[in-house]
């Protein structure tokens, strides 16, 4: 048995940190989903805290804050990803069309700047067009349509809008990096034989591109369904600046959970919106762990 594994041994060895890492910080934090039952008295500690079954999933549910923070969660996650995809497609397409090596390469890297830059950063730029007093949209933009200032920070109408434009802006550059290698790797002939068929670049874009980056299209979007109920914290939490006039808007399972635990201490609650979220995350990553395997078999990609 030694000898057998005694080639692999480096690799075991370089693994083990990793491991060490993953058990730490993913699994040994289990424990902790025994707090979603129970009523957590601090003098007695976790294990010694009374059961109350389901009791926090009850008031969750019964609160309208359930409904709230799953329905902008799901709206958010789905507009993210077809608004998403659309964009990168395109930005990819058109990346692809730069001939010119250096130009290519200037504007892949000014695109891609943005998924770079820390949220928190991100937050006080958008703060710079925001802001109440010195925002540029209030003092510059606004006045030379003859519109009068907003206060973007409590108004919630507006930002679903605010929150999508942040997140294309900043995601999109990562993204179109994926469909424009698998632009790169389709065969030249395809389009050379479009050439001599008299197709235009718009032919050839939706009859020779689209379908050859289908296959990497539809696992890209499998793989964000899998995580449609997870949220980037720092772009509901940090943005809007933990605004309490726009939670309707803002609020989604990341930011209640955090809140619910810095705020109202309601650890219970929070164990239970956390876990709540995990298991129906798992059973949609499952789904879609399914669905690529299955639309990768029956399409030979692997």
């Amino acid at each position: 048995m030694y000898r057998k594994f005694k080639p692999f041994l480096p690799i075991f060895v370089m693994m083990l940190p990793g491991m060490i890492y993953l058990l730490i910080n993913n699994y040994l934090p289990m424990f902790g989903l025994i707090i979603a039952f129970k009523n957590i008295d601090y003098s007695k500690g976790i294990l010694g805290s009374d059961w109350n079954g389901f009791t926090n999933f009850k008031f969750l549910f019964q609160t309208t804050d359930a409904y709230i923070i799953t329905r902008n969660t799901l709206l958010y996650n789905g507009a993210f990803i077809i608004l998403g995809l659309f964009m990168s497609v395109g930005v990819a397409i058109l990346l692809n069309e730069v001939k010119n090596r250096f130009m290519s390469r200037t504007y892949q890297t000014v695109i891609l700047l943005p998924f770079l830059i820390s949220m928190v950063i991100v937050s006080y730029l958008a703060f710079g067009f925001l802001g109440n007093e010195q925002g540029y949209l209030n003092n510059k933009i606004l006045p030379m349509l003859g519109l009068e200032p907003i206060s973007w920070y409590m108004e919630s109408k507006y930002w679903p809008y605010i929150l999508t434009i942040v997140n294309l802006w900043k995601s999109v550059g990562f993204n179109c990096i994926v469909y424009l290698a698998a632009i790169i790797g389709i065969d030249q002939e395809y389009y050379e034989a479009a050439t001599l068929d008299g197709a235009s670049k718009w032919q050839q874009f939706r009859t020779v591109t689209i379908p050859l980056i289908a296959p990497t299209v539809i696992t890209m979007t499998l793989l964000a369904v899998g995580r449609i109920f997870y949220s980037d914290f720092g772009l509901f939490y940090q943005v809007p600046m933990n605004s309490g006039m726009i939670y309707d808007t803002t609020n989604v399972i990341d930011t209640y959970v955090f809140r619910g635990l810095l705020l109202n201490n309601d650890i219970g609650m929070s164990a239970a919106a956390g876990l709540y979220q995990s298991v129906v995350g798992f059973v949609l990553v499952i789904l879609s762990n399914f669905a690529v395997r299955k639309f990768s078999k029956d399409n030979a990609l692997f």
